[in-house]
């Protein structure tokens, strides 16, 4: 527009120039020096159009008639010829400087060309990529002027010029259209990559997950802490030492108490009128030991004797709890912040298992998917020390008692508990192990057996510690020189494992490595 704006001036110009250069009607280029202009006439059209026209019409030398009520009016030919010529310098300077100066310094229509803003401010600033060129149109009859009247010179600058802004334009709209097709083809593969990416990361979160039956060591790292050797023994030192200074009611039903130590800690302490629980709880927390297992409270044993320092500020107590003297007890350390531990998916319905296609995509980078690989990789721990303990007070219960409540498998799991800090899973009360489980074993051995048949992914560590006692067969061994060692002063009021249950024991240690086995034919080691 702006183009199309200041050719059309000159062009004005021009033509004014080359009118008073070429009329043919009385011109002051045709007049002799001597000719004086007779008078200025004013007919009927210049009246109307109110313009005065130079010299007379007719013939030369002859003056025209005046018409009636106008006064004649001379004028010097050197004036108008003065006129005219400056006239015409004007619009020789203007038809021909401008554009000149014009096609040397043209204006370029862009984003970042300042000289275009000053001069149109209105204008919307627009990407260079977006602005269409349009060419010239030199033969356009919308204005007043003619191409023909355009100097050759100025003309043939001006069509070169569009000439070659309308190839860079060209240029620019097929760099952009080969830059906007490699885009293209950079999007194209780009989403090859974050594909293939995805699969990798998809293979990755597999080999967190597990390695071919094993929780892998990424898993192994994010289970908490538990309980180590150093926490059971520093349990078992406190216990056996600290006076106790408050008894009363919980941990349980009949017979169990909560007891407080002089320090403020405190303890579940078991007290049962049968010796076998009594060795079941202690002997499951000996064996767990044995395995690596660190979900178990630390627990030790002692003797009631009301008249020892360590009991002798609760003799009351112990006489509303019925405590008979010199009778075994467990002192298992009290948790806090414990919750009720719900049965996971995996093995709740009649189609349960737990197999390495189970777990292979959970992603440890999301919570979700970390935290159940946190639960599940203790329960897989869970049901193998109650296979081998034939514990019926967890999910053995539950299976049971589906018969007549379907919807068990969905309430909490019978004694566990999960500490809210730290996720860890605490299996609690593990009294019905190792003696009066195995005497209901011919009762309840199809629940034990189809929890470890529903299980194919394992603790490496755990099973590393099976193939140990399967390899030396030497578990009772094991066993009997812990109590001996950690409860030296109970060995003479309660009795070891009967050698039944060394032998049971001994069996299903078989067992769990035979699924082990088959796992590994199924899915690799």
């Amino acid at each position: 527009m702006v183009r199309e704006h200041v050719l059309e001036q000159m062009l004005s110009l021009q033509y004014l120039t080359t009118s008073l250069r070429m009329r043919r009607t009385s011109s002051f280029f045709d007049m002799e020096p001597s000719f004086s202009v007779q008078s200025l006439s004013r007919d009927a059209s210049a009246l109307e159009g109110g313009g005065i026209v130079c010299g007379g019409g007719g013939q030369s030398g002859q003056q025209q008639p005046q018409a009636a009520g106008f006064f004649p009016h001379r004028a010097s030919r050197w004036l108008c010829f003065l006129t005219t010529c400056l006239a015409f310098i004007l619009g020789v300077g203007v038809g021909i400087a401008v554009p000149m100066l014009y096609a040397s310094s043209p204006i370029e229509i862009n984003g970042n060309n300042s000289r275009t803003a000053a001069a149109a401010p209105w204008a919307v600033v627009q990407d260079p990529s977006s602005v269409v060129h349009l060419p010239l149109d030199l033969t356009s009859s919308g204005s007043n002027a003619s191409v023909s009247n355009i100097p050759a010179r100025t003309s043939a600058r001006m069509k070169a010029y569009l000439r070659k802004k309308e190839k860079e334009m060209q240029l620019t709209k097929n760099q952009r259209s080969s830059s906007d097709d490699d885009n293209v083809v950079s999007f194209v593969q780009t989403s090859g990559m974050a594909e293939n990416k995805s699969q990798e990361e998809a293979t990755i979160v597999t080999g967190q997950a597990v390695n071919g039956i094993y929780w892998s060591q990424a898993v192994e790292d994010i289970l908490p802490t538990g309980f180590d050797e150093s926490n059971a023994k520093e349990w078992n030192d406190f216990s056996h030492q600290t006076p106790i200074v408050r008894v009363e009611e919980g941990c349980g039903r009949m017979q169990n108490r909560l007891i407080t130590f002089e320090s403020g800690r405190q303890s579940c302490c078991r007290y049962r009128q049968n010796y076998d629980q009594i060795q079941g709880e202690i002997f499951s927390f000996y064996l767990s030991r044995l395995l690596g297992l660190r979900n178990l409270p630390p627990s030790s044993l002692g003797l009631v004797r009301p008249q020892d320092r360590q009991w002798i500020n609760v003799q009351s107590s112990l006489n509303q709890a019925q405590w008979t003297e010199d009778r075994p007890v467990v002192y298992t350390q009290f948790l806090n912040d414990l919750e009720p531990s719900y049965i996971p998916v995996q093995f709740r319905g009649r189609d349960r298992h737990l197999n390495p296609s189970d777990v292979q995509r959970h992603n440890l980078q999301e919570t979700a998917g970390r935290d159940e690989l946190l639960t599940l990789a203790q329960w897989s721990d869970l049901l193998v020390l109650d296979y081998l303990t034939a514990n019926l007070d967890r999910m053995v219960n539950n299976l049971y008692n589906m018969q007549w409540n379907p919807a068990m498998m969905d309430s909490p799991a019978h004694n566990l508990a999960r500490d809210s800090k730290t996720g860890l899973l605490v299996f609690l009360d593990n009294e019905s192990g190792l003696l009066h489980g195995y005497r209901l074993l011919d009762k309840y051995e199809m629940y034990h057996k189809s929890l470890l048949d529903s299980l194919c992914v394992f603790r490496r560590t755990t099973v590393d510690a099976l193939r140990q006692l399967q390899s030396q067969k030497n578990v009772g061994k094991l066993l009997r020189h812990m109590f001996e060692t950690r409860d030296q002063s109970l060995v003479d009021f309660l009795p070891f494992l009967p050698e039944k249950s060394i032998k049971t024991l001994n069996y299903r240690i078989d067992q769990v490595l035979e699924q082990v086995t088959k796992c590994q034919s199924l899915y690799g080691a």
